[in-house]
């Protein structure tokens, strides 16, 4: 059974009326806040919510349009926020890998670069993270990255080699840690007084 058949038809061409009508508007608004290849996915969330809550959108034109922008600015706050709850959990994950290796006694210089890798992924855009997340954490070959993408795999290969190399770059940038074996880091208190 189609969903067509179960609605009436005015709401059907109310729903394709109003979709007419602020398309355009709609996508422009959304492509000026997130990348492009995202903005066609963040209105088609916004008219799902449009089609469910039929009722509540406003019926002049300038109006159902305001409404619309309103959900638009709420999904890509939603969006925004799972992105960096996202973010900040990459990042709680590699520092609790890094203080479970000092603790249980590894390498500190080894300790240290990965350290100052952490600091090179924060640093990293979310483009270039999720790029670099696909390839090494996922263990994803380009073909099959790249459809998670939507983008053809030499794409998603030039994506990678930018990814690695400002990867590189920040870590590079880094500035170094300093290792010290306990003992001559510590120092007299005679000298601070």
């Amino acid at each position: 059974m189609n969903v067509t058949d179960i609605e009436p038809p005015e709401r059907t061409q109310r729903f394709a009326h109003l979709y007419e009508q602020t398309y355009a508007a709609l996508l422009r608004f959304v492509e000026r806040r997130v990348h492009p290849s995202h903005a066609e996915d963040v209105v088609a969330d916004v008219f799902l919510v449009a089609w469910r809550r039929l009722d509540d959108v406003p019926r002049a034109a300038d109006e159902a349009r305001a409404w619309l922008f309103g959900v638009a600015h709420r999904t890509l706050r939603n969006g925004l926020r799972a992105d960096q709850r996202r973010q900040a959990l990459t990042v709680r994950i590699a520092d609790d890998q890094l203080t479970g290796a000092a603790a249980a006694g590894l390498n500190p210089e080894l300790v240290a670069r990965r350290l100052d890798l952490v600091q090179a992924w924060r640093r990293l855009s979310p483009l270039h993270q999720e790029t670099l997340a696909l390839a090494v954490w996922d263990g994803l070959t380009a073909p099959q990255a790249a459809r998670v993408l939507g983008i053809s795999p030499v794409a998603f290969r030039l994506r990678l080699t930018r990814a690695r190399r400002a990867l590189r770059h920040h870590a590079d940038a880094a500035p170094t840690t300093e290792t010290q074996p306990v003992a001559t880091a510590t120092v007299d208190s005679r000298s601070t007084r």
